[in-house]
């Protein structure tokens, strides 16, 4: 357990609470804090979570917020909160309405939890990262968004789904935005170091591609009713353990480029050496012409999102 550690989770929905949960059951962190609108609720789940760690005999205490300053002192704060896709929604279709709420959380980080290092989760992804790292003004290392290594672990999924071996051995690569656009990387994915172009038919890489692509809404229509939580909160946990153990891995997540890739001032997923400090250092990786249009594809589609925001002056309010 990484000593004296705070965590709070905004957003009980089911993605929150079950980041939540698997922090208790871990006993990652000493604290973790459920913020959420419906008090009641953060308090119930809180109440059932820390139960389940005594069951599990960890020492993590989950508790409710019951106003903004019982963040203060928070280590971490993952932001989840935010409307769920429904089926034939796109993430672009949130924008609006969870800037709005993602600001409101920002506002509430920047005056009780000054020092955290910030995990966004809410969709639109890079965009939400936009909006949190211009409401609070931290340094671009502390405010990450989750999306690189979610993508990832679908691809690896696909492609262990097309292989049906070398479980657990996969390593998938995964950058730009999470979305439609977002682009994975088969020059530098493997099995087991073997590279999946020899063991993969370029027919069958393209396959696991869109099916990457489209992961989400996939499970969004077979849901029905809300989106995938299940894997998207434990990629968050990976994401939350590399800072609070200060591990220094490197993972795909979203941050403000500056200069790296040739871009400026825009968010998009790219690998970073995440730490104490949050992303420490961003790995600039050699891209072939192809990747390199796609990636440009990636981060105009987040720009186009930030305009459109400007043009509804929300940065103005």
């Amino acid at each position: 357990m990484a000593k004296g550690k705070k965590v709070t989770v905004i957003g009980t929905g089911n993605f929150g609470s079950t980041v939540a949960f698997i922090l208790a059951m871990n006993g990652t962190c000493h604290n973790v804090v459920l913020r959420s609108r419906n008090i009641n609720l953060a308090k119930g789940k809180a109440l059932d979570m820390s139960q389940a760690a005594n069951a599990a005999r960890q020492h993590t205490v989950v508790k409710a917020a019951k106003e903004p300053a019982d963040i203060a002192g928070s280590d971490v704060v993952v932001i989840t909160a935010g409307a769920a896709r429904t089926p034939g929604m796109s993430r672009d279709d949130l924008l609006l309405n969870n800037a709005k709420i993602v600001r409101l959380y920002a506002k509430e980080i920047k005056e009780f939890a000054p020092d955290a290092v910030v995990v966004v989760v809410s969709n639109p992804l890079d965009v939400m990262t936009h909006v949190v790292l211009k409401e609070t003004g931290f340094p671009r290392e502390r405010v990450l968004g989750m999306a690189g290594i979610l993508d990832s672990a679908r691809m690896a999924h696909f492609i262990f789904e097309k292989l049906e071996y070398g479980a657990g051995q996969i390593r998938a690569t995964v950058m730009g935005g999470h979305g439609d656009t977002m682009v994975p990387l088969p020059k530098f994915t493997t099995v087991a170091g073997v590279p999946i172009q020899d063991v993969l038919s370029q027919d069958e890489i393209d396959e696991i591609i869109e099916k990457t692509k489209n992961g989400g809404a996939e499970i969004v229509n077979l849901l029905g009713d809300g989106s995938a939580y299940y894997a998207p909160a434990k990629s968050t946990i990976v994401m939350v353990e590399a800072i609070l153990k200060d591990t220094n891995q490197i993972h795909s997540c979203a941050v403000a480029l500056e200069g790296e890739y040739g871009y400026n001032d825009i968010v998009s997923g790219v690998p970073a050496m995440i730490g104490a400090n949050g992303a420490e250092k961003i790995i600039e990786m050699t891209l072939n012409d192809s990747q390199a249009k796609r990636f440009e594809k990636s981060v105009a589609s987040v720009k186009d999102m930030i305009t459109t925001l400007e043009e509804l002056k929300f940065f103005e309010e």
